[in-house]
C-alpha cells in the first residue's frame, strides 16, 4: 500500500497502524509526532490508528541544542 511519508511516496504493508510504521523507520523510544492528513495524531492512539492508502504521514523529531 502507498503513502506519503515526510512529501515522498513510501511503500507500507496494509493494515499497518501508526506505531507499527513509528517502529519500522526505527523511531520507537524517540522524540517524535505525527500527523496524518494535516491532523495529529497523539501518541496513546497511535496503536488504534491505522494507516489508509495515499494518507500523507508527517513524522517530525524533536532535537534539541543549544
Amino acid at each position: 500500500m502507498k503513502i506519503e511519508l515526510n512529501g515522498s511516496p513510501h511503500q507500507i504493508e496494509a493494515h499497518k497502524n501508526v506505531e507499527e510504521l513509528i517502529a519500522d523507520l526505527s523511531l520507537s523510544g524517540e522524540a517524535v509526532a505525527v500527523a496524518i492528513n494535516r491532523e495529529i495524531v497523539p501518541r496513546h492512539q497511535w496503536q488504534q490508528r491505522q494507516l489508509q492508502l495515499a494518507d500523507c504521514v508527517d513524522v517530525v523529531r524533536a532535537i534539541g541544542g543549544g
